[in-house]
């Protein structure tokens, strides 16, 4: 989307929109912003107006504003390197919500009686006996804490802050207020006050995957159930360029063509209705998200036509960001990447569009970056050559879940001396 005006002679006040996707948006918008921070000369991502996150994106954006660079958030979260305190594992995302399954549990007893009552009394028929039973099913799969927790964490180092109130930049999380079905923006007046760690874990709490969570006495879900990108949170503040990040599109698998996957085999792409119903599923899901986006976008060229809108997201006919496992160690290096250099590649085949929009604000694509072919996002990683050595690195990978997990729960470290296992260079 391009504004209309003349080139701008001040410093343009620029802010970044992310749109969710689960770990596996996270790691894209982590390499895409890696490569768009090394490709958009005078682009700061620090230190930008302004910064709206939704679900995983509310993660990315928080570090954002933060200071804590692109790059940085990929060694953490990505390399899984850098200091303790700042390491985001996937694990986190897959930890059982065992006190949403003891609570609900518990209510069976109380709620099978009520049940039984219904159908031998109240004649209402079995059906409506069986729904009533329906409120023992736990609200979500995983739990939203470890994740809370870690944010916390990662946002208490020095010079870092989970007070939105003490930031020097604009920070929105959206989350949906699960009662009224309204957005809920956190970080604007009078929901400023929420710490941002829990504010990033209610704007992730995808309806039955997480339970709702809990903020001052109402219950709060994923942001994206309301719009994709909640981009208009800084349009209103007068910004003259919002970059917008969205992981999710669908999948184009007409194209008969082969296409190189992760695994660096060519194999060719099925119909989507061979991958059974998560398939079918995840491309209604993404045509969804991805048709509101498209709605969102024509409004804003009628409500803001004075800001320019640059979107980044995947290639629809890539299946890369379609088929990726994001809990696989291996496969998330190799996602970040691929994801960093699809956006590099993204920049080049849009250099003529993208330099004139950038150039009405006083900035420029980096053509000597762009166009270098030896950049890479992630460190090539030493293959653990035995099974022996891959079994003992898999081991100490699981030493550190546990010592982490042990800590959480203010266990002392029991083996103090032992180093940290880092990735090989």
């Amino acid at each position: 989307m391009a504004a209309t005006g003349r080139r701008r002679l001040v410093k343009p006040r620029i802010g970044l929109a992310l749109a969710g996707g689960g770990p596996m948006g996270a790691i894209y918008e982590i390499g895409a912003l890696c490569a768009l921070q090394e490709s958009l000369a005078g682009v700061d991502l620090n230190d930008l107006a302004g910064y709206v996150g939704v679900s995983a994106g509310s993660f990315v954006a928080a570090g954002l504003a933060n200071g804590i660079t692109p790059r940085q958030l990929c060694t953490s979260f990505i390399e899984n390197d850098g200091p303790r305190a700042d390491i985001i594992r996937p694990t986190l995302f897959v930890q059982p919500a065992l006190g949403e399954f003891v609570r609900r549990l518990a209510a069976l007893p109380g709620l099978a009686v009520q049940a039984g009552w219904r159908y031998a009394f109240d004649r209402r028929g079995l059906l409506p006996a069986i729904e009533h039973l329906g409120r023992a099913l736990p609200t979500g799969m995983f739990a939203n804490a470890p994740l809370e927790r870690q944010i916390r964490r990662l946002l208490s180092a020095p010079g870092r802050t989970n007070d939105f109130r003490q930031l020097s930049r604009k920070l929105f999380i959206v989350a949906t207020d699960l009662d009224s079905g309204e957005s809920a923006p956190f970080g604007a007046k009078g929901l400023d006050r929420v710490p941002i760690s829990q504010a990033v874990a209610a704007s992730a709490a995808l309806p039955g995957l997480f339970p709702p969570v809990p903020v001052e006495g109402r219950w709060y879900v994923d942001g994206a159930l309301k719009k994709t990108l909640h981009a208009r949170m800084l349009l209103d503040e007068g910004l003259d360029l919002v970059i917008a990040l969205n992981p999710l599109v669908p999948f184009d698998a007409t194209h008969p063509h082969r296409h190189r996957v992760m695994s660096g085999a060519d194999r060719p792409i099925p119909r989507l209705v061979d991958g059974g119903l998560p398939v079918v599923l995840s491309q209604t899901f993404r045509t969804l998200i991805h048709s509101r986006l498209e709605l969102g976008l024509k409004g804003y060229e009628t409500s803001h036509p004075e800001t320019d809108i640059l979107l980044f997201e995947p290639d629809h006919r890539d299946p890369e960001m379609f088929i990726a496992n994001t809990f696989g160690y291996s496969q998330r290096r190799a996602l970040a990447e691929h994801a960093y250099q699809q956006t590099r590649a993204d920049l080049r085949s849009r250099r003529g569009t993208l330099g004139a929009t950038l150039a009405r604000h006083g900035l420029a694509l980096d053509d000597a970056a762009l166009d270098d072919p030896t950049r890479r996002l992630v460190r090539r990683r030493r293959p653990a050559g035995t099974q022996a050595a891959r079994t003992v690195e898999r081991l100490e990978e699981v030493l550190d879940d546990l010592a982490e997990s042990l800590a959480d729960l203010g266990v002392p470290d029991v083996a103090p001396g032992r180093p940290r296992r880092q990735s090989p260079r």
